[in-house]
């Protein structure tokens, strides 16, 4: 990450360098999600050249597995197709993304960065060689396009079809539990806010009470949210999530093609996912460290070892 934020910042020039490099105290434009076509810190890819542009996305890349790399560039090539089906009037582009770097990340233990547009928004913060990897938002607008039947895309299927197939697998007894509301709210709960609940009311039905097909498929779904981060990264969160307590929620029909939203909660972790058009076309979904979103946990502990006194 520190080879590829430098590389990128070098590869810009004075006026979009300026765009794109933030102080690490700036917390008003650091501690920052945004997934809606909004103006937003930071230097747009459209404004780059192609060197430029080919930096920020291996930027991006060093975030992401290569799967949700390819889920990522999907979202980005949607906003033509979305762009389309408005009928032109929008305007929206496929290079409508934004970088913004925050510290040196060539010189300074701290440091951050976030790649961010319409659907998508990457935050890493870096202390050391320590990273927080959280907020990860992605989306997709249509999240299903169709050939006769047939998808053509729907580059976050799986985050839907895993979902369903464990309130399969838990039975009457278990969706009992796990179905919260018959309707579905109108976004994720979180929104664009910078700081995440640490708890949402009420949690639904807990890992220890499904039975071990239900439970393997709960934890297939936490795997397929982490296993949108590189190896290292997804295999340090978890561990950190080894037995503990997962709960899993879902309000709205179950049926297919119709407004649903579904959340996962456990230690310092926040799951969540909505289709938020009534022809559930339209899907969001993010996953959140609520106490340690934008680096607080690396932050704190690399601050309280440089304070140890010596020896």
């Amino acid at each position: 990450m520190r080879a590829a934020a430098t590389a990128l910042l070098g590869s810009l020039d004075d006026d979009r360098r300026a765009l794109a490099l933030h102080p690490f105290g700036d917390e008003a434009a650091r501690l920052w999600l945004e997934y809606r076509p909004r103006p937003r810190p930071g230097a747009c890819l459209a404004d780059f050249d192609r060197v430029a542009r080919k930096a920020a996305h291996r930027l991006l890349a060093t975030a992401l597995s290569p799967h949700a790399y390819a889920q990522a560039a999907t979202v980005m090539a949607l906003e033509e197709v979305l762009d389309r089906r408005e009928d032109w009037r929008r305007g929206r582009h496929s290079d409508d993304y934004w970088v913004a770097v925050f510290g040196d990340p060539a010189r300074d233990d701290e440091w951050s960065w976030r790649f961010e547009g319409h659907h998508l928004s990457v935050t890493m913060t870096i202390a050391g060689d320590r990273v927080t990897p959280a907020p990860l938002f992605m989306g997709a607008n249509p999240a299903r396009v169709s050939y006769a039947g047939r998808p053509v895309s729907r580059p976050l299927g799986p985050e839907e079809d895993l979902a369903r197939a464990l309130l399969d697998a838990m039975g009457s007894t278990g969706r009992s539990m796990a179905v919260i509301a018959d309707a579905a709210p109108a976004d994720i709960r979180t929104a664009t806010h910078p700081r995440a609940e640490s708890r949402i009311e009420p949690l639904g039905v807990g890992r220890t009470r499904l039975g071990p097909t239900a439970r393997a498929l709960l934890d297939q779904l936490v795997a397929l949210y982490l296993d949108r981060l590189p190896t290292e990264l997804a295999a340090h969160e978890a561990a950190r999530l080894a037995g503990a307590e997962l709960h899993f929620a879902w309000e709205g029909p179950t049926g297919p093609q119709q407004r649903h939203y579904y959340r996962i909660q456990g230690p310092d972790l926040l799951i969540e996912y909505d289709n938020t058009s009534d022809d559930g076309n339209h899907v969001h979904s993010v996953l959140r460290r609520p106490a340690s979103d934008f680096g607080a946990d690396v932050l704190a502990a690399h601050r309280a070892r440089a304070h140890q006194p010596a020896g």
